[in-house]
């Protein structure tokens, strides 16, 4: 059995707004999201700027139903009220809560990569003060990242396939094909999918910072530059991206909204190393091409790129690498950007947002600058939209994600046909 799979609904909390109307109309207007972190003294870590979520009022969703009461919040560590809101948007802007479909054909895969860890960092203080015994009863239930995909179905009645995929920054990408191939192979029919994130605590910003992963730019304009060659580092960020896949048929019948077909995914690992991509790109250029593959489209085909990208010296030019691998010739004619040029890394929910932007990139024929980006380097020598937004037929768009461990994800999406 294969059957297609489109995207029916959207929804996100972002730097940029809480919200896919808001969050979009940032990304059309190339604002940037950052700005300068006030939670601790930034001294220590000497990194100044995050792509902090900063309109998200919990209290708004206390009497919405689907998302969570006062006593509920209390109880759900950030990154899953990120998740539970992003996934009531999604399934509102479908239209429908999908009771029609039997429970156990509606899943919920939402990717996560670190879970709670400022929660983590209180419990532990409170251990060292005073022992386990004063450690919260709910401190393990909110902390352990597959929370978010079991609140949601708790939420929403969902039965089906309910995991969490940890991939690092591959995370929601992963989920996203995983979801697909359930809905593609008939074993579900819906599924909500995506990635969640909250990690916005000095540890770690600490830890990327001595990993040399983040930058250390006092310049909100110039902090996330991919493919720049001024590039320095990445900027951490935070929030969530669910998105409502759906059986074709079934949405078609129902009269919904598309956005986009999901056509292919593509997962390789590079097998190389810890933190740094394979120099030649071979793993990842693979992914793309079995996600083309997969969708039925060739490299020709393709109009957009939705890059990894995340501005450091070593990913911009071996994913640049990997296109050429996976495109030929071809790779010269391609546009390619990067989101995180505005709202930076979301580390497990990256791949989720960047989904968002590209289904709604191939519904309106709009592909966003690489904002930001003015020196060319001679190592990423292809089309990186440094010279602002574009207005274009997409037929077929790919989204990338590349996490640390050698894990490579591609999505394939088509203008939807027939």
């Amino acid at each position: 059995m294969s059957r297609r799979v489109v995207i029916t609904g959207l929804g996100a909390v972002t730097p940029l707004g809480t919200g896919v109307e808001k969050f979009w109309d940032g990304i059309k207007a190339n604002r940037i999201g950052f700005s300068f972190i006030d939670k601790f003294d930034t001294e220590r870590t000497g990194v100044k700027i995050a792509g902090i979520v900063r309109d998200f009022d919990e209290s708004a969703y206390y009497e919405e139903k689907g998302c969570f009461d006062k006593k509920e919040a209390k109880r759900m560590d950030t990154f899953t009220k990120y998740a539970v809101v992003s996934a009531h948007e999604a399934l509102m802007d479908a239209g429908t809560d999908f009771s029609d479909i039997d429970p156990y054909r509606a899943g919920v895969i939402i990717g996560c990569g670190i879970g709670g860890i400022d929660l983590t960092l209180s419990e532990y203080g409170k251990y060292l003060e005073k022992g386990p015994g004063r450690i919260s009863v709910f401190y393990i239930p909110m902390m352990i990242s597959n929370m978010a995909a079991g609140t949601i179905s708790m939420k929403t009645g969902f039965r089906g396939a309910n995991f969490d995929v940890t991939t690092a920054c591959a995370s929601s990408t992963h989920a996203l094909g995983e979801a697909f191939r359930k809905i593609k192979d008939g074993y579900l029919d819906v599924a909500l999918a995506g990635g969640t994130e909250s990690t916005n605590v000095e540890f770690t910003y600490g830890g990327f910072a001595n990993m040399k992963a983040l930058t250390k730019s006092g310049d909100l304009e110039r902090a996330s530059i991919p493919f720049d060659k001024e590039r320095s580092g990445f900027v951490l960020s935070e929030g969530s991206g669910v998105l409502v896949l759906e059986e074709y048929e079934h949405a078609k019948a129902r009269g919904a909204k598309i956005y986009a077909e999901l056509a292919g995914y593509g997962a390789t690992c590079d097998g190389y190393h810890m933190t740094s991509p394979m120099p030649t790109g071979e793993a990842a250029g693979m992914g793309m091409t079995l996600a083309m593959q997969e969708a039925g489209v060739s490299p020709a085909e393709v109009g957009y790129i939705n890059a990894h990208g995340t501005s450091t010296g070593l990913n911009d030019k071996y994913e640049t690498a990997a296109i050429k691998l996976a495109f030929g010739d071809n790779a010269k004619n391609v546009k390619i950007n990067s989101t995180k040029s505005m709202i930076g890394h979301l580390l497990g929910a990256a791949g989720a947002v960047e989904a968002i932007v590209t289904a709604k990139s191939v519904q309106e024929g709009f592909i966003h600058a690489t904002v930001g980006y003015k020196v060319p380097d001679e190592e990423c020598d292809l089309d990186y939209c440094g010279d602002g937004n574009i207005s274009t037929e997409i037929n077929a768009a790919l989204s990338n994600s590349l996490g640390f461990g050698g894990h490579n994800a591609t999505l394939c999406f088509k203008k939807v046909t027939g």
